[in-house]
């Protein structure tokens, strides 16, 4: 039971966060966090924590699709590699992290028609205090695109093997969902495209 936890949700502390996060979906407290505006997005950002793990493979994935795209981390040094469990995790995917470089918030640039897509829901509520009132910008849950949703993605940092696995693939299903659901942005020129991190 218990290598079952540590594979599917990271740990038990993991599995409780998705159960209240489901809680609070189903409430509704989460309706600020759907994405309202689709026509109105120019470019997808990835936020997790460290910018080295979970926004790390989201922003290679929306790579893939065209998409323009940056990602950052709400407590990091910008600089700071994926860990080498992250790096081999992307490398059974096909996908190479040893060049990216967390980005950290002080160092980010918001832009009209930025999409954030955080992990957690503590992270989306974090994002908005940042951001202010600024209405030109939309925060969702990078897991509402995942099949079953997936309101929490527990942070796989430090813990097993098959946990970064099951988080990885479902932070690359949501973001092909998520391509699928915004294919303006996956056919822009390629010198249109915002690679920036």
């Amino acid at each position: 039971m218990t290598s079952t936890i540590h594979r599917t949700f990271g740990t038990w502390r993991g599995l409780v966060r998705l159960e209240l996060a489901y809680a609070e979906l189903a409430s509704g407290r989460l309706l600020p966090f759907r994405l309202k505006r689709p026509e109105a997005v120019r470019r997808i950002v990835f936020v997790c924590m460290g910018n080295i793990c979970r926004s790390a493979i989201g922003h290679q994935a929306a790579l893939r699709h065209g998409m323009p795209v940056a990602s950052f981390g709400l407590s990091t040094n910008t600089g700071g590699r994926s860990p080498e469990q992250a790096v081999a995790a992307a490398a059974r995917r096909g996908v190479d992290l040893r060049s990216h470089r967390a980005l950290a918030w002080p160092d980010f640039k918001p832009q009209p028609g930025d999409l954030y897509l955080v992990q957690e829901i503590r992270q989306a509520h974090e994002l908005r205090r940042r951001l202010g009132s600024r209405d030109d910008v939309q925060i969702c849950l990078l897991g509402m695109w995942c099949k079953p949703l997936m309101p929490h993605l527990h942070d796989p940092y430090t813990l097993s093997d098959a946990y970064f696995d099951t988080a990885f693939r479902r932070v690359e299903q949501a973001v092909d969902n998520l391509a699928a659901e915004l294919p303006a942005l996956t056919r822009a020129p390629l010198g249109a495209r915002v690679a920036a991190r």
